[in-house]
């Protein structure tokens, strides 16, 4: 399965960012309310700047106590990030969460943000492809 059909199974969610500036307070409330876990920071809407997570929140609670949820998210955002294109495969995403020990990566095409998909996501699509070829395989034995 490749990345732009994990897409288009999950519909037109879009993609949740803040510019740089926004408050760690805000970016937690809005977590929240979106009942999601991660943030992609960008300036322009449409190319990543950074990405800030729980576990952002929680290091920075962990290292300067609430006074951090008055830094700003470019303060204490991931900046290293790697994201997919639309024509990856899910196993090689999979395997790059896994080995970096991330649970989200922007979707890029042409430079452009086009979505944003998580290791549940990459994990629900694997899952569903192998019920696939489960029923294929079935279907070989039996005859049909």
């Amino acid at each position: 399965m490749l990345v732009h059909q994990i897409l288009k199974s999950k519909g037109d969610q879009g993609v949740v960012t803040v510019p740089p500036g926004t408050l760690v307070s805000e970016a937690a409330k809005l977590m929240d309310e979106k009942r999601i876990g991660t943030l992609v920071i960008s300036s322009t809407g449409d190319t990543p700047d950074g990405i800030f997570s729980e576990r952002d929140i929680v290091r920075e609670v962990s290292r300067r106590g609430v006074a951090c949820l008055n830094c700003t998210v470019d303060d204490v955002m991931t900046r290293n990030i790697v994201t997919c294109s639309l024509g990856d495969k899910a196993d090689a995403v999979l395997a790059t969460m896994t080995e970096k020990r991330f649970r989200h990566m922007p979707v890029v095409d042409a430079g452009v943000m086009v979505g944003f998909i998580s290791i549940g996501d990459v994990v629900k699509a694997r899952l569903t492809e192998l019920a696939m070829e489960k029923n294929a395989l079935e279907g070989m034995i039996m005859g049909h």
